[in-house]
């Protein structure tokens, strides 16, 4: 069994990745590929649902042909995915009918409110464990069926098929004959009932939308379908939202363990074990995964810019060349000189929920650099990160000791210091730090008995780094406190615009 490997594909919000892993969780080879993103609006986000498709598909055949590997001595693929973005084709042609819109976009803001006004947030809030918000999938969906010419004719007719990332890309990868999702993606279109397992009827009618185009929704660790793009039929038995499955991947076993996802956005998640925890702090209740026939619940904070906020500091202003030069460029500076960088760019997430919410920069004098710039927005993912930790220790009545950490800004030492002192907890970082592939590949490789069980894959986990807190509880809260007062400065600010 050792000699065979486990493919992951990691389909994330900028890139489409494909990792094989040995049977002692080492990786054997990356391969990666871009895909455009698009902007078509203010605060519309799209991309190539065939764009993704193509880079999936082509790294997944690359990571392959890069190794001494055949397709036959792949065990099984895992799949983990950007979660919400929204995916809807026609089984006729096989194509999208319209772009797929990410989880980043706002075109349906507006609505959310009018569905809030409507008094729907509770019976929304109840039966899917999410707040009343255009990140999730329902009013992109339905946006493209009022949108797209002839759409609502097709879905009335059968031909359309709704799916988050992971459902097109089985669908795509055994050529039309699996639409199915997993659970921990199907828990993120607010159309599905976390409490019941299934999708809700009287969600799809609030929002119009016809119960065929669902997927089958199946747990994390079992038969998806087989692919039918290579000459050897490879399982896919592994998928889970990219979240779910870096929680996973992170071994956070236990109720109370949670780990921080750093990249484009930020996402704190802790595993509150059977228990659907309801959150009184703007927080989600979602299903963090399914195995055997048992659920276990999570709640989530999301950040909606983490990494983004370096990837726009160096292409949209200029300020840097490589993102890479972000921890130099703030150790250079002895302190933020009070400048404080709300990035706030796509409205704010956890615990706000301020959608009308822009990025604010506040602070700068004559003497401000842009060193004290890349400065404050490495230390604004970290409060973003500390809002959403504290909020969660008061729905857990608990503290948290140490916090598990992955993403590609976790090579970034500063940033790491500096979270373990705001948090006033132990940021700890892995010796492998691809943990949502590896969460997917675990998922894949339990299904078909590659492991035996979580505890043979539980002592793959291992430390690589472990930060302490050394700043100084005062100083820390006195930049707490600034940080909130630049924060309370960007909430709202759309809305001046009406006036």
């Amino acid at each position: 069994m050792s000699k065979k490997y486990i493919l992951a594909l990691d389909q994330g919000t900028t890139s489409s990745r494909a990792i094989i892993f040995n049977h002692s969780g080492e990786i054997i080879s990356v391969a990666q590929k871009p895909f455009q993103q698009y902007f078509p609006k203010a605060g519309w986000v799209e991309h190539d649902a065939q764009e993704i498709w193509s880079t999936q598909s082509s790294v997944a055949a690359e990571v392959v042909a890069q190794t001494d590997l055949d397709a036959q001595d792949i065990e099984a693929i895992g799949i983990t995915n950007q979660r919400e973005t929204t995916v809807v084709w026609d089984t006729e042609t096989q194509q999208p009918i319209h772009r797929a819109i990410v989880w980043q976009d706002r075109r349906t803001s507006d609505y959310c409110e009018e569905l809030k006004a409507a008094g729907h947030a509770d019976m929304i809030r109840d039966k899917t464990g999410l707040i009343i918000d255009a990140y999730f999938s329902a009013t992109k969906l339905k946006w493209i069926l009022d949108n797209v010419e002839g759409a609502r004719e097709k879905a009335a007719a059968g031909r359309l098929k709704f799916g988050t990332v992971d459902s097109w890309l089985i669908y795509k990868f055994t050529k039309g004959a699996t639409h199915a999702t997993d659970i921990t993606n199907a828990s993120r279109t607010m159309l599905y009932n976390i409490h019941d397992q299934c999708w809700d009827q009287e969600l799809l009618d609030l929002f119009d939308i016809p119960a065929e185009m669902m997927p089958e929704v199946k747990s994390n660790s079992e038969v998806f379908g087989e692919t039918a793009n290579t000459l050897f039929p490879i399982p896919i038995t592994g998928v889970a939202g990219d979240q779910q499955s870096a929680l996973f991947g992170q071994m956070c076993l236990e109720r109370g363990m949670a780990k921080t996802t750093y990249g484009t956005g930020c996402f704190l998640v802790m595993n509150t074990g059977e228990e659907a925890v309801q959150s009184d702090n703007n927080l989600l209740t979602t299903v963090a995964w399914k195995l055997d026939d048992k659920v276990t619940y999570a709640l989530e904070g999301s950040v909606f810019i983490g990494g983004a906020a370096i990837q726009w500091l160096r292409d949209g202003l200029g300020l840097l060349s490589d993102a890479a030069d972000s921890e130099a460029m703030a150790t250079a500076v002895e302190d933020n000189d009070g400048v404080y960088f709300v990035p706030a760019l796509s409205g704010l997430a956890a615990p706000y929920w301020d959608q009308f919410a822009r990025g604010t920069l506040v602070g700068l004098t004559r003497g401000t650099t842009k060193n004290h710039i890349v400065r404050a927005a490495l230390e604004g993912i970290a409060y973003q990160v500390a809002d959403v930790l504290k909020a969660m220790e008061q729905d857990m009545q608990s503290e948290t000791k140490e916090m598990r950490v992955d993403g590609g800004a976790v090579k970034n030492n500063f940033m790491m210091q500096f979270q373990a002192d705001i948090l006033r907890s132990q940021v700890i970082r892995p010796k492998v730090m691809e943990t949502t592939a590896m969460g997917a590949a675990y998922l894949a490789g339990l299904a078909t008995g590659y492991w035996k069980s979580i505890d043979d894959i539980q002592s793959q986990w291992q430390v690589d780094r472990e930060f302490d807190p050394e700043m100084e509880s005062e100083a820390a809260d006195q930049l707490l406190k600034r940080w909130h007062a630049a924060v309370e400065r960007s909430r709202g600010w759309e809305k001046t615009n009406e006036n």
